[in-house]
């Protein structure tokens, strides 16, 4: 049999035990070590659009080189086929590489590019618009679903880059200005490659590198065709004229400036 005696030694430690253990449960423990955000490090491309030297904003009024007056209600377009070339020969080619700049959604603007090797880089070259591969793939999901308001139809395909909004000289239905520019078939494709110089980016794997890219929405109305939006204010079919437009926006881009 157990004494009382013992039984009190027992009863104390078990008090004991349970006191050691509230304790340690009540012990606030350290703080984890958070882990670099995805955000935090990385190269990234940023497209901030402009007309101009004037930031863009939906229905405020802008003039074209023609001096008509619009106002912007939807700007979009395609940005693939990304590569980055650095100063000893070797080019970062990004895989799966189709984005959708929306100017209404300013997370679409930031393009953070995957597994880019440390090194020293002064190119980055880009497609605007969808390749013909991927115009005859059959439905697709991301930047490329259908349901992205740039898609016209399995034969014709994507719209590459789309301005929607209204001017007081465009003639049509009733001062509508809807510039849908999509055709990648030749004669009539409006595909255009941008090749822009880089300062010198000198990139480490676990750094931040912010490619600020300019895209001057003012381009679309100017060279090396003059448009004037009582001639010209919608295009919704492949076609000449929206090749001219495609011919005008290849030169949009320029680098800003680099973070």
């Amino acid at each position: 049999m157990v004494s009382f005696r013992k039984f009190g030694v027992m009863r104390k430690l078990l008090i004991i035990s349970i006191a050691l253990v509230l304790l340690l449960a009540c012990t606030k423990k350290p703080d984890p070590v958070s882990e670099p955000k995805s955000e935090d490090k990385g190269f990234m491309l940023m497209f901030d659009n402009y007309v101009n030297s004037d930031k863009l904003i939906y229905d405020k009024y802008y003039l074209n080189e023609n001096k008509d007056s619009f106002k912007v209600s939807a700007f979009k377009y395609y940005i693939s086929n990304i590569s980055l070339k650095s100063d000893d020969g070797h080019n970062y080619i990004e895989e799966e590489s189709y984005h959708l700049i929306d100017n209404g959604k300013d997370s679409s603007k930031i393009i953070s590019l995957k597994g880019v090797k440390a090194g020293s880089y002064i190119q980055v070259q880009f497609l605007i618009g969808v390749d013909s591969a991927r115009n005859v793939s059959g439905a697709q999901t991301g930047a490329l679903d259908p349901n992205n308001a740039m898609f016209w139809d399995w034969n014709t395909g994507y719209i590459m880059a789309k301005i929607e909004g209204y001017s007081p000289q465009a003639s049509k239905y009733p001062n509508n200005l809807a510039l849908h520019i999509a055709g990648f078939k030749h004669p009539n494709s409006v595909l255009r490659w941008v090749t822009l110089s880089l300062p010198t980016v000198k990139y480490a794997e676990n750094q931040k590198v912010t490619v600020h890219i300019k895209t001057n929405l003012a381009e679309w109305f100017r060279t090396p065709n003059l448009i004037k939006f009582s001639d010209l204010s919608i295009v919704a079919s492949e076609g000449k004229e929206a090749q001219k437009i495609a011919d005008n926006y290849a030169d949009m881009f320029s680098i800003d400036h680099i973070d």
